[in-house]
């Protein structure tokens, strides 16, 4: 996959695109990651990417030439379309769905904004899709960019050393994940479950997916509205939910 990040400030992305899994992946030639200061396009001799609204109003507004001359200069020399991703707090809710759908492309385009907003002609007639990463508002679209990366980028085979890994995340499967535990058996006072310590696959099987559909009940009861239970995990919320209505009487 080839991954451009259209940004005003460059430097934001050295340490996270050199270094851990992204870093990794980038030597092992799986991801090609570039940033483009799209103030080089600027058509005017003071090299500004912002102008005053039309109308009135506070801020600044991302002019559209310097965005549209970026994305052309990357992009024409492709006979495919990537897909041209805008990072704005109106954009759809980003989602491990949406990680998966965008795992798929060849090549993806971020545009990361700053000031008051865009100029509506890049959303209308440049992107493809807009993403935001939740309901607050960050100085610019630099952070939202790099936490949508690098949940792309882990999908990609190769990425993480355990390619189970990324299929057992949580709402990879629609539910939060099961807990984990490690070394050592008894720390302080605290065990871990005896059945990860039986070796019984099966059993072991199961008792992750009660324990996933308990914590999703726990923390994120809205995920199990669209979750299709079978029959069996239907029984077993009932027991989840009647045991915790037995210890809070």
């Amino acid at each position: 996959m080839r991954i451009d990040v259209l940004t005003l400030f460059p430097a934001m992305f050295d340490g996270v695109f050199s270094s851990s899994i992204l870093g990794k992946a980038r030597e092992k030639g799986i991801v090609e990651l570039n940033t483009v200061n799209f103030r080089d396009y600027s058509n005017n001799k003071h090299n500004t990417v912002d102008d005053y609204p039309y109308g009135g109003g506070g801020g600044m507004v991302l002019k559209p030439e310097p965005i549209f001359m970026a994305v052309e200069a990357l992009t024409e020399p492709l006979s495919s379309r990537p897909r041209i991703v805008l990072m704005c707090p109106q954009g759809e809710p980003f989602t491990q769905r949406k990680a998966e759908e965008l795992a798929k492309e060849e090549h993806l385009i971020f545009v990361c904004g700053h000031y008051e907003g865009y100029d509506e002609r890049i959303r209308e007639h440049l992107v493809t899709d807009e993403l935001s990463i939740g309901d607050y508002v960050l100085t610019g679209g630099e952070l939202p960019a790099m936490v949508v990366i690098d949940s792309v980028a882990r999908l990609l085979p190769g990425v993480l050393g355990n390619e189970t890994s990324a299929v057992t995340d949580s709402f990879s499967t629609g539910l939060l994940e099961y807990p984990h535990y490690t070394r050592p058996v008894q720390f302080r006072e605290w065990e871990v479950p005896e059945i990860l310590l039986s070796g019984h696959h099966a059993n072991i099987e199961k008792w992750r997916k009660r324990q996933a559909i308990l914590r999703t009940w726990q923390k994120r009861p809205d995920l199990l509205e669209s979750y299709p239970l079978t029959k069996e995990e239907q029984q077993w919320l009932k027991e989840i939910q009647q045991e915790f209505e037995r210890k809070s009487e």
